[in-house]
């Protein structure tokens, strides 16, 4: 056996393992396709997906894929794409003008940009982006023109701002936004009337906008979580008798006089340290 055909053998083993599910799928007119954890690299090891039309459902997590072919988008009946925890750099721009998507994972990966026009998706209800290397600085314009959205997971990410389109998000319930490098967050937050669940927690934050009072944050099946943020004295001592109180809180007058005070002032002093993520997984560069 020569030293080329031995190389081959795990491309050609992990494409006839994917292989057998697609001929599957295709026999048994299966909808949903699972290839968890099958050492994929890239999709041409997935020969015929793209005319697989019928197909509802795809997960490719826990691959080493870094490119998603813009073909992907052929796949018109498609509701729920997940490619969390694969080697992804950047995202087709065919990606947003799927019809049916509802549903995109894309977690866990290598993602420091999207590209134009991403917030075109007509129907996307849960977006997950969280832990990647994203930033304000590289979301598209129509990024929060999402109107359909009901979950948006941005966690573990660089952002040291949010734009303040957040507020055009009318039918978000779930804001993930930990483990970034949060300075402040846009009053506009105060617009999100059907918000449910605000994970806050590990920034840089040191106040909040009053308009997060305005929220149903307190309810029995509600979520805040804010712990590990540099707050100032006043709401660092609200923060130890529990949530609600924080809530009051920034309900009152003498509060908006203190958030006001370090909006115009806390923007020109010293910002609190960023905490080191050069060690994370998605900076890798191999």
């Amino acid at each position: 056996m020569s030293q080329s055909t031995i190389s081959c053998l795990p491309v050609q083993a992990r494409m006839s393992k994917a292989k057998k599910v697609l001929d599957e799928a295709r026999e048994t007119q299966n909808r949903e396709i699972d290839l968890v954890d099958k050492g994929i690299n890239s999709f041409e090891e997935l020969p015929g997906l793209f005319n697989m039309s019928n197909i509802t459902r795809l997960t490719l997590s826990h691959n080493k894929i870094s490119l998603i072919n813009p073909g992907i988008a052929n796949l018109l009946n498609l509701e729920i794409l997940n490619l969390s925890n694969n080697h992804l750099r950047e995202l087709p721009v065919s990606l947003s003008s799927m019809p049916k998507l509802r549903i995109l994972n894309v977690s866990i990966n290598r993602l420091d940009s999207l590209p134009r026009g991403f917030g075109a998706f007509p129907v996307l209800e849960v977006l997950d982006l969280s832990y990647n290397n994203l930033n304000e600085k590289v979301l598209p314009g129509n990024f929060f023109m999402i109107e359909t959205l009901r979950a948006l997971y941005l966690g573990d990410n660089d952002f040291e701002y949010i734009p303040k389109g957040l507020g055009n998000l009318k039918n978000l319930q779930i804001l993930g936004l930990r483990d970034n490098d949060l300075l402040e967050l846009p009053r506009e937050i105060g617009e999100l009337t059907r918000l449910r669940e605000l994970h806050i927690q590990n920034n840089r934050l040191q106040v909040l906008p009053p308009e997060v009072a305005q929220l149903d944050l307190l309810g029995s099946k509600s979520v805040m979580k804010m712990e590990e943020n540099p707050w100032v004295q006043p709401i660092a001592e609200q923060y130890l008798l529990g949530i609600s109180h924080v809530i009051e809180y920034i309900k009152t007058e003498t509060y908006k006089i203190i958030y006001n005070r370090h909006m115009q002032s806390g923007r020109s002093g010293p910002a609190p340290p960023k905490a080191d993520k050069s060690k994370k997984a998605s900076r890798v560069r191999a």
